[in-house]
């Protein structure tokens, strides 16, 4: 059954899924949904034939450069810098941004040899020093690589004259301190306002 582990093998890439989630995927899918198995197939093949990267903001896109890149009624003051477009996916549908983004495609890493060169910080600085951009909002993950991205790529930004931001960090909406944990909590209070 050569196709089957070949299918497996394939679930296993996804993130979160090990070896037994792939197999029961892998089972459904052949047992009791080879439709969906032939769309999922489908929207793969399609998507990777069709999707590119934005040669403005490294982002996904259909075109050379993609639709929030071609919106002129954005704010080109404005530059938010996000590790994935999964991020910035995040950051559009809360609605609250109309500035532009800058997909670094991941973050500083010295465990997995990943420096700021990996990242597209020379790109990044490039775009930020238009002319147009006055302000560089730092919106990185809150774990150890992300801040050590934000520091250096800050300190990067600073230095060409740049207005430069990070996302507030606090106690989320609708949440219960008994339940929010101390890091995020601590900086809650000292970043009051």
């Amino acid at each position: 059954m050569a196709a089957l582990d070949q299918l497996i093998d394939a679930l296993r890439k996804l993130p979160g899924v090990g070896p037994k989630s792939a197999q029961r995927m892998a089972y459904h899918l052949l047992q009791h949904d080879r439709l969906g198995a032939q769309q999922l197939a489908a929207g793969l093949t399609e998507a990777l034939a069709r999707i590119q990267t934005c040669t403005r903001c490294h982002s996904f896109a259909e075109a050379p450069v993609c639709a929030v890149c071609s919106d002129g009624t954005r704010d080109p003051a404005l530059l938010a810098v996000v590790e994935t477009p999964a991020d910035q996916a995040v950051l559009e549908r809360s609605g609250s941004y109309r500035g532009y983004y800058f997909v670094l495609g991941g973050r500083v890493s010295p465990i997995e040899g990943r420096g700021p060169k990996d990242i597209g910080a020379e790109a990044l600085l490039h775009r930020a020093t238009d002319g147009l951009v006055r302000e560089v909002i730092l919106a990185t993950s809150f774990t150890a690589e992300g801040e050590a991205t934000a520091y250096l790529l800050g300190e990067a930004l600073k230095a060409q004259g740049l207005k430069v931001s990070r996302l507030a960090r606090g106690v989320p909406v609708g949440s219960e301190l008994e339940f929010v944990d101390l890091g995020t909590l601590a900086h809650a209070l000292a970043d009051r306002r």
